[in-house]
């Protein structure tokens, strides 16, 4: 695949957080290609001339087959997922059922009826787990030990595809660490953080922010640098290995206090500080960091964004809601 080469992409959580952003970085770079929208709840947020929504519950292997059999993508981004840890916890039939059966329900459907289809999987650091605890920064050869139930159906769908690419479907696995900007939602640390500021800034909320263990350290990403990634990894898939784990990393751990404090030095608002117990993650990792010298090497991939800069980005799209 190149940018001058038409495709037609298929993007599952078309309009989830990540989506969005990866819908415009496709559009921008791939111009002459055709974007599939797929996702529960169509919008017209993205809708244009080469872009179309489609509706897909991943959870529904008929409508699942019915859209590969009928669409004939030529290349798909798998994100739709049940994608806060949280979520998955206080549901957890419904997290296998999308996180796993979706993700199986898709690759059997490529493998019937599009079989010279390339998947792009986007799974997630969460599936190493308990490896973090070695406390190194981790590569793609690390034993996948998840310690939630978002991360365990994340592994099971990594493993069964790493299994179905030696009978022949063409997959990579993009397992990418702790990304964030604007339009991420509350059930997440710095957006949680950011959206309550805005709140208490516009008098809507009392000047105390709730938090959880603000000890945890984690690789932090700007969501734009991972959709970067998820774009190399497209363009040069056929020059990778087949059935390839990539992980997608910084490779410094981040305190989630750091964090706060700096999100905290943006505004001119009095804030006090309390842990809220029903916001500490149970099973949670103290620190948890990557190697992605893989994608350093093999997609030419770097993160580009600046930090502070992620951070003050969240804060200002909160600042420009209401209610």
């Amino acid at each position: 695949m190149s940018s001058s080469t038409p495709a037609r992409l298929l993007v599952t959580g078309a309009t989830g957080f990540v989506g969005q952003h990866l819908v415009d970085t496709l559009g921008a770079h791939l111009p002459e290609s055709e974007i599939l929208l797929a996702d529960r709840q169509t919008s017209s947020l993205h809708a244009g001339s080469r872009r179309r929504f489609v509706r897909l519950d991943v959870s529904d292997a008929d409508e699942v087959d019915r859209l590969i059999r009928t669409e004939q993508p030529t290349h798909i981004v798998h994100l739709a997922a049940v994608a806060a840890v949280t979520a998955a916890n206080s549901d957890q039939r419904l997290a296998w059922a999308i996180n796993f059966g979706g993700t199986q329900n898709l690759a059997l459907a490529v493998s019937a009826f599009a079989p010279d289809c390339r998947l792009l999987y986007c799974s997630s650091a969460e599936v190493y787990g308990a490896s973090f605890k070695s406390g190194r920064p981790l590569d793609e050869s690390a034993l996948l030990d998840p310690v939630n139930p978002y991360g365990a159906a994340k592994a099971a769908a990594d493993i069964m595809l790493g299994q179905m690419a030696r009978s022949g479907l063409r997959v990579l696995r993009l397992r990418p660490f702790n990304h964030t900007g604007p339009g991420q939602t509350p059930q997440f640390a710095i957006p949680a953080f950011a959206s309550q500021i805005a709140r208490i800034e516009r008098g809507e909320q009392e000047p105390v922010i709730s938090v959880g263990d603000l000890s945890s350290q984690r690789d932090f990403l700007d969501v734009r640098d991972v959709v970067d990634a998820y774009l190399r990894a497209l363009l040069r898939f056929d020059d990778l290995p087949n059935g390839a784990a990539i992980n997608i990393a910084s490779g410094v751990a981040r305190p989630l206090q750091e964090a706060l404090d700096r999100l905290l030095s943006l505004t001119s608002s009095k804030i006090e500080v309390k842990v809220d117990p029903q916001r500490l993650r149970p099973n949670d990792t103290p620190v948890a960091f990557g190697n992605a010298a893989r994608a350093a090497e093999w997609l030419d991939w770097r993160p580009a964004h600046d930090w502070p800069d992620t951070i003050a980005s969240v804060l200002e799209y909160w600042r420009g809601q209401t209610g």
